[in-house]
């Protein structure tokens, strides 16, 4: 007889005997299939394998699968400079040094923020407009949509540095020119830093705009609500104007940038309540193109990416960089952005941002 079937024959005569019992249990009991089966089960057969029980997550796994999430860089805020020609009392990316990645490094950059997921890029300041005249943001845009050919490229500007001549060089491949605009009153305008001596805000703002439906650029207003504005109604002006979005922020303050001993701002005299920037949004509820985001939607929900290529978490009220991306790569970097991808989605952060697909009537 073999060793296979001596291994089996105990648990054939076992069986048999559990058989034998459920025969005899099966007078005394109208139904002796459940405890057959269930005494069956204590007893495997040959070859099968107990399957255990999977074991309830602890915290630990939990914190395990959060560390190695990471979320896609789909929108990307690139401040790739801090240089800046206004004096914005509440900004929260002050001049605190003049470094500019060499373009070929910024290039690499981008093009691994592309392999990586991303679709948009917003290039931001600082004020882009001062490096090289315009001319190292317009080679940007023109990479990221010739080469890399992004879905959307976008600027954000004060508009004070702009000429028309970028427009007939690079207007192509730009897909949205936003511009900031706190106040259509010139005197709270030089309140709030935005004065550019005997120029006009409101009247560049107005130049600007024609140039970008010359040139089939999606125009944008970005205003940030503080106490010099609060009370003002920019229903008419807004209106007039007719940006593709009107993008309202409530006034944050940064630790280390715009609050505090060792920041370039004291954005505190700015601050205005979540009740007052409510009051806002409802006295402008009819302006189609309004697009409101608070503190708290603001905070976590943008991808912001400094000079050195570093994410930047503001979670803690402070701007926290990660390590660079051109040194670590995307995942490794992003995994230190506090991003929150959820929030991103809930306010809106994905849209139709390409120009393409606007149907504007240029």
């Amino acid at each position: 007889m073999s060793l296979g079937a001596l291994c089996r024959r105990p648990l054939a005569v076992a069986r048999a005997v559990l058989a034998a019992l459920c025969g005899r249990l099966g007078a005394l009991c109208w139904s002796p299939a459940p405890l057959y089966l269930s005494l069956s089960l204590l007893l495997p057969l040959p070859g099968r394998r107990r399957v255990s029980a999977p074991r309830p997550a602890t915290p630990a796994d939990t914190r395990r699968e959060r560390d190695n999430w990471s979320p896609t860089p789909t929108s990307v805020n690139y401040h790739f400079t801090r240089q800046c020609n206004y004096k914005c009392g509440f900004c929260f990316h002050t001049a605190k040094t003049s470094f500019v990645l060499p373009l070929e490094e910024a290039k690499r950059g981008l093009a691994m923020l592309k392999e990586a997921g991303m679709e948009k890029i917003n290039f931001s300041g600082g004020e882009p407009f001062l490096q090289d005249r315009g001319e190292f943001v317009g080679k940007l845009v023109q990479f990221c949509k010739q080469e890399l050919k992004l879905p959307s490229v976008s600027i954000v500007s004060n508009g004070s540095l702009i000429r028309e001549q970028w427009f007939k060089k690079y207007g192509e491949y730009l897909d949205i020119l936003a511009i900031s605009c706190d106040s259509f009153d010139e005197d709270v305008n030089v309140l709030i830093g935005r004065g550019q001596g005997k120029k006009s805000h409101v009247e560049n703002l107005h130049k600007l705009r024609q140039w970008c439906r010359e040139y089939a650029v999606a125009f944008k207003i970005n205003s940030v609500i503080n106490r010099f504005n609060v009370e003002e109604d920019m229903n008419e002006q807004i209106k007039a104007l007719n940006p593709v979005r009107w993008k309202v922020f409530q006034c944050l303050l940064i630790e280390g940038e715009n609050s505090g001993e060792d920041a370039l701002r004291e954005a505190e005299k700015f601050v205005i309540s979540d009740e007052d920037f409510e009051r806002f949004l409802d006295r402008h509820k009819d302006v189609s193109c309004l697009v409101p985001e608070s503190n708290q939607k603001m905070r976590d929900s943008y991808l912001i990416l400094d000079e050195y290529m570093r994410f930047l978490n503001c979670r803690n009220g402070r701007k926290e960089p990660s390590k660079s991306i051109l040194d670590v790569g995307i995942e490794a970097a992003i995994k230190f952005s506090g991003f929150d991808e959820k929030m991103f989605l809930k306010r809106g952060g994905k849209y139709v941002w390409s120009k393409a697909d606007m149907k504007l009537d240029w």
